[in-house]
């Protein structure tokens, strides 16, 4: 393994996917969950804090910043919209619409068409943006036809208000379903070290040039704590266990693209030095035994 060296490390070291074909990030990217209230409901509870820790990630060279409407609702897309305005030309911006959020903060699927064209327009008000870069699907709505809802998408594009579509939380037959109605340039899948269900899915969007953007990369704090395999790898290294665990990430396929979210400036930090650790076949190997 080789760990982390004495020079500034920033997101770009962790390579470059392009988007779409034409869209090109650093491949460890940055998720505004953690930037809301408990469970993405509710307001952030320290909003400055918040834009600060989005412009330093901005700093440490991020460029793909993933997002939601859901998220508050509203509000870290408007955090984002205030935060990185100055910094339109260097970040890409990945919204997703197609929930709603209930008083309680219930997740409530809205695949409507007129409910995801709104949602474009909101989304496009909040972020400061003419166009969004990535529009993601947040959930497939079963009670409405698949083709009602990428063909709203499909239209959106078309006008100019979406660049690429995405799709989140798909199998791969949805995924090549989705394909037929518009070009898809994402998938947005639970998947980490330990959680490794739609590993199918991973195979074939690298084979078709798709990015796969794994939410809860670091399984939601789990893959921070120096217990086993994990921990022991990271301490003879002289990194944190949740670095092993992105290093891994980048490592397992080209198309990867790591959103680790955090309210933290350290922890945003700690992060994307991740982008410099390189695991040597070996580590990779008693990593998936471990898992």
């Amino acid at each position: 393994m080789t760990d982390i060296d004495a020079r500034p490390v920033t997101a770009a070291d962790a390579g470059t996917f392009r988007i779409g074909g034409d869209l090109p990030v650093a491949r460890l990217g940055f998720g505004s969950m953690q930037l809301t209230g408990r469970n993405a409901f509710g307001p952030s509870r320290d909003p400055e804090g918040a834009r600060a820790v989005l412009r330093r990630a901005v700093e440490l060279g991020v460029t793909l910043i993933d997002t939601a409407d859901a998220y508050g609702p509203d509000v870290a897309e408007e955090l984002i919209g205030q935060a990185l305005a100055p910094y339109r030309d260097d970040v890409v911006i990945a919204t997703k619409g197609g929930f709603v959020r209930g008083r309680r903060g219930e997740w409530i699927v809205d695949g409507r068409p007129e409910h995801l064209r709104a949602a474009v327009q909101g989304s496009l008000r909040r972020l400061r943006l003419e166009r969004i870069d990535l529009y993601q699907l947040h959930r497939i709505d079963q009670r409405v036809p698949l083709d009602d809802q990428l063909g709203a998408l499909a239209a959106l594009r078309d006008e100019g208000l979406i660049r690429h579509v995405g799709l989140s939380e798909v199998s791969v037959a949805e995924l090549l379903a989705a394909q037929r109605i518009v070009p898809i340039a994402t998938v947005q899948n639970l998947y980490n070290l330990v959680e490794r269900s739609s590993e199918d899915l991973v195979r074939v969007t690298a084979e078709l040039g798709i990015g796969f953007i794994p939410w809860f990369p670091l399984a939601t704090g789990g893959l921070t704590r120096g217990a086993g395999a994990l921990g022991a790898m990271a301490s003879r290294a002289g990194v944190s266990p949740s670095q092993i665990a992105l290093a891994w990430l980048l490592q397992h396929s080209p198309n990867l693209l790591p959103i680790p979210g955090t309210s933290s400036p350290a922890h945003l930090e700690e992060n994307v030095a991740a982008a410099a650790v390189r695991l040597s076949p070996a580590d990779v190997a008693a990593l998936d035994r471990a898992a």
